[in-house]
């Protein structure tokens, strides 16, 4: 593979690191209070900069083919990862999880009137939406488990179930719901994705669960279904198709998440070296330190190794395809969210109380970052599936 970046996105990537700076991290603190004091809604502030992105055609750069920017995963991948320097990063440029999963599966299974209805509005930054699938009953890890259920009435699916970690559901226009439409059918077709306006009548959103104290942006929300009622129409694909369509979604969904992840280690170890070589303690700078230069050396090489390998997934799923590079994702999605972890560990030592206090955002890079090892397949269940395939080869 080539590791060199094209005129194109040589030329995107100094863009989105100027309106980065001049525009993204400026706005941070105030993006973060102003929802805290609002109660979720998006500030006028973050508005602007969404508008002014737009203007500049730095919007939907996630997404290939006609409804996006046109590039593919690689190209995509050094721009994704500057998003990741803050946490609003991809917001800015309308380049957000879960919005982006859900516009690549529109994209790719819609029908031409779900298109004009839903995907367009998010494209145009009109709508935000939530993926909604997890259960607090049922085992994540496994969705072959659910249970929320979709029965048909006439024209009509009505839905019952609990869900809960429904992403960004406050503020969302519509949810995509996976739902069990069969029962009986064999595991991997029990399940439909359907999308349910948030102003039907039965989706009821609980609350945001508290995630280590913090219930800003979205919300990770709980929700109840209670004999909720949406069009057959609304089904995205075939029934008994959502097994196959979440797939689709996790393939792109993970290597983002990867590639943000590195932009946020990369911001750790950049607040690490100015703070090493600024702080004066015990008759010298912590830069001088030995055990402080081991975790800045072993910072490096543990992020650009990490970028290696999502550069490879990224250009194996363009020249493979997803199906492909199950195992390179299934990789670098263990290995990123690991890394992260550790990188922002050790920035906050470095940074003694200061560290874990909101005064600067590592503490909060930190508390976000801890749930990708969990979130879109836990490490376990990632092991399992790279050592099955690795066994696979020599029985």
């Amino acid at each position: 593979m080539d590791f060199s970046l094209t005129p194109k996105t040589e030329q995107l990537r100094k863009r989105v690191s100027d309106f980065m700076d001049q525009y993204v991290f400026p706005i941070e603190k105030e993006v973060q209070r102003e929802i805290g004091e609002s109660g979720h809604t998006e500030p006028q502030c973050l508005k602007d900069v969404r508008k002014k992105a737009k203007a500049e055609g730095l919007w939907n750069l996630f997404l290939p083919g006609k409804d996006g920017a046109g590039l593919n995963n690689h190209e995509y991948a050094p721009l994704c990862e500057l998003m990741g320097r803050s946490p609003i990063g991809a917001r800015a440029f309308n380049c957000m999880a879960p919005d982006t999963g859900n516009m690549e599966i529109l994209s790719e299974f819609g029908t031409p009137e779900q298109k004009k209805k839903w995907l367009q509005p998010c494209l145009d930054g009109e709508m935000r939406t939530c993926f909604s699938m997890t259960e607090p009953d049922t085992a994540g890890s496994d969705p072959t488990q659910l249970k929320t259920r979709a029965v048909r009435d006439g024209d009509y699916y009505v839905i019952n179930g609990h869900k809960w970690f429904t992403s960004n559901a406050i503020g969302s226009s519509f949810a995509i719901a996976m739902v069990v439409t069969d029962p009986d059918a064999e595991p991997h077709r029990r399940a439909s994705q359907i999308i349910v306006p948030t102003d039907t009548p039965g989706f009821n959103l609980v609350r945001p669960v508290p995630v280590m104290g913090h219930t800003g942006g979205g919300g990770h929300c709980e929700i109840i279904y209670k004999d909720c009622r949406v069009p057959l129409t609304n089904i995205l694909g075939e029934e008994g198709g959502g097994f196959a369509i979440s797939q689709a979604r996790l393939g792109p969904g993970r290597i983002h998440h990867c590639m943000r992840i590195i932009g946020v280690a990369e911001r750790g170890l950049e607040l690490m070296c100015k703070r090493a070589n600024t702080r004066f303690t015990h008759g010298s700078f912590l830069a001088d330190k030995a055990n402080i230069q081991e975790w800045i050396a072993n910072s490096r090489i543990e992020i650009d190794s990490c970028r290696l390998m999502v550069m490879h997934a990224a250009w194996k799923m363009d020249t493979a395809g997803k199906r492909e590079a199950r195992n390179e994702i299934s990789m670098i999605k263990v290995m990123c969210a690991n890394m992260v972890m550790i990188v922002l560990d050790r920035a906050i030592q470095v940074f003694g109380a200061a560290g874990v206090s909101d005064d600067i955002p590592i503490a909060r890079m930190w508390r976000d970052s801890r749930s990708l090892r969990i979130a879109d397949g836990p490490d376990e269940v990632h092991r399992m599936t790279i050592a099955r395939r690795e066994l696979r080869k020599y029985k």
